[in-house]
């Protein structure tokens, strides 16, 4: 979407989604043409091929390697959360990233068998953001400054970002984003979450209806509907994609939540996740048909619906076994075979 510059802080963001630089596709060829060198029938490795080339072309290298994986996990508090949209406190949200400084959380111990070095990002998780029922979650110029923050997780120059996230009420707020996004009912976004049932998932789906209905009229410009009615998480993960795409850095991305972030980037311009990865589909319901309007088609389907970046994480080890596989076999010619 074309819009003039304002000299806003939105302007800054379509900047960069203006100025995104694309895969190499030399490296990307000539990845392509090992693959059909390398001791095997033709496709016989399925997705492992394809995700070696991927690779190939966002590092620029026909034989790509992961050697610094970051899970990158940003954590925030909703206002939304009082409306019991959860059966979980918002108190977890700061118990839970206390659990991941500890290394005892499920997403720890997946990094550490991949060898993946773990981030977490606090957005300021004292001052939850407003109801969004009531009040925009953001300023634009809020808004613009998470996205920068979340540029941050490439501090580090990984190789390859996953991207995580913790925030009780954050399915909230990513079915928001989704309706406003999207269209259709609020009903067709909601899902259990963390295990919202009956009277719970009924509110859920009354605060998702009463925020887009609120913000009717200012839902066509997608990073409006990430102010109005996102929050810090989803706003930063929003900024660590771009920044990524900016240094050709491969994202996977985790569950419902962190695809909102890919989801307003993606109505911005189609082209502007082309460097990102699902990670999984979690089970929460419209996950799976949110990552079909992007065209990613997630590594991983084992009914996960953690969150904290550990569908991510996971994928990992197929990521890194599909790369082993482009780099140590075999040609055809070197192992004498045909």
């Amino acid at each position: 979407m074309h819009r003039a510059a304002t000299g806003l802080p939105f302007d800054d963001i379509r900047r960069l989604i203006a100025e995104m630089p694309g895969p190499d596709l030399a490296a990307r060829q000539a990845a392509e043409q090992r693959q059909g060198q390398l001791v095997k029938p033709p496709g016989a490795l399925g997705r492992l091929e394809e995700i070696a080339v991927f690779f190939a072309g966002w590092q620029g290298k026909a034989i790509p390697a992961v050697v610094r994986p970051t899970v990158a996990v940003f954590a925030a508090t909703h206002g939304v959360s009082a409306r019991g949209v959860s059966p979980y406190p918002a108190e977890v949200t700061k118990q839970m990233v206390d659990t991941f400084t500890n290394g005892k959380a499920a997403v720890n111990q997946i990094c550490a068998t991949f060898g993946a070095g773990l981030r977490v990002f606090d957005l300021a998780l004292d001052i939850p953001t407003p109801d969004i029922v009531e009040r925009d979650a953001l300023t634009e110029a809020e808004c613009a400054a998470t996205m920068a923050f979340g540029m941050e997780a490439l501090a580090g120059e990984p190789d390859l970002l996953c991207l995580g996230e913790m925030g009780i009420g954050n399915t909230t707020i990513a079915a928001a984003i989704y309706h406003g996004l999207y269209g259709g009912s609020a009903g067709e976004w909601v899902g259990p979450g963390t295990g919202s049932t009956g009277e719970v998932l009924a509110r859920k789906i009354a605060a998702v209806d009463a925020a887009v209905k609120r913000c009717a009229g200012n839902l066509d410009d997608p990073l409006e509907v990430l102010r109005r009615l996102g929050g810090r998480e989803v706003a930063a993960m929003a900024g660590a994609i771009l920044a990524a795409r900016m240094q050709r850095v491969p994202v996977v991305l985790d569950g419902y939540v962190v695809t909102a972030a890919a989801a307003v980037l993606h109505a911005l311009s189609p082209a502007a996740i082309d460097h990102c990865l699902a990670g999984h589909v979690s089970a929460e319901p419209a996950h799976r048909r949110v990552l079909e309007k992007l065209g990613l088609a997630p590594i991983l389907d084992l009914g996960m619906r953690l969150g904290e970046g550990s569908g991510a994480a996971l994928s990992i080890g197929v990521i890194k076994a599909a790369l082993a596989c482009h780099a140590g076999m075999a040609t055809f010619a070197e192992a004498g075979v045909g």
